[in-house]
């Protein structure tokens, strides 16, 4: 099983990483805000879940291990494959995730691409009292402890797309001060709101 991998990011791009471990170019899928905040050249620590299969293997990564565990705690629930897995996790932080299902809140899963109603009622029922939802204080406590490092995950993302400095200053301080303090901890939704704010259609373009 391998469980992790470091070493200098060879590429990064759409939902995938190439990282040079001894000499081995190892493809991992991974989520959008990794790979924006990822430097080609630069090296790269990631949790990764091996999944096999009878015509191949498959290796998933993340950031942080909060990120792998629930990976692999939704790659259990019935219906849910590595990559709707990888889906949620690019559309909600582990936190978001975990608040979702102690509220029983299986809209919040339909909103994800290619997770219908009854997957994601099953994924409400099947992680109920498996993941601790944060208190309102630890959400509070924790939400003033990281934004800054949050914000300048997300910034040096927007600036890698191509946007002015400026741009995306503007576009992050206003998501940051409008945020919920779950979304201001997290770097896919804060990343997530400020592309929204830009505008994907500019985003393109000056990315080209």
């Amino acid at each position: 099983m391998i469980s992790s991998l470091r070493g200098p990011v060879l590429v990064a791009a759409g939902t995938t990483l190439v990282l040079d471990v001894g000499g081995v170019g190892m493809l991992v899928h991974t989520t959008p805000a990794l790979v924006l905040t990822s430097r080609e050249g630069h090296e790269l620590f990631v949790h990764t879940s091996l999944i096999v299969r009878e015509d191949a293997l498959t290796l998933f990564g993340f950031g942080t291990r909060d990120e792998l565990e629930v990976f692999e705690l939704l790659i259990g629930v019935t219906g849910v494959g590595p990559r709707s897995a990888l889906g949620v996790l690019s559309a909600m932080s582990p936190s978001q995730i975990a608040t979702a299902i102690a509220a029983d809140d299986d809209a919040a899963f339909r909103k994800v691409s290619g997770i219908g109603p009854k997957t994601a009622k099953l994924i409400t029922v099947s992680l109920a009292g498996k993941l601790v939802a944060p208190s309102s204080a630890e959400t509070s406590a924790g939400s003033a402890a990281v934004p800054r490092g949050v914000a300048d995950s997300v910034l040096a993302a927007l600036t890698g797309l191509g946007w002015t400095e400026r741009a995306a200053v503007e576009a992050v301080d206003e998501v940051m001060a409008e945020a919920t303090p779950a979304d201001a901890a997290s770097v896919p939704a804060v990343l997530r709101l400020s592309l929204a704010r830009l505008g994907p259609a500019q985003t393109a373009g000056r990315a080209r």
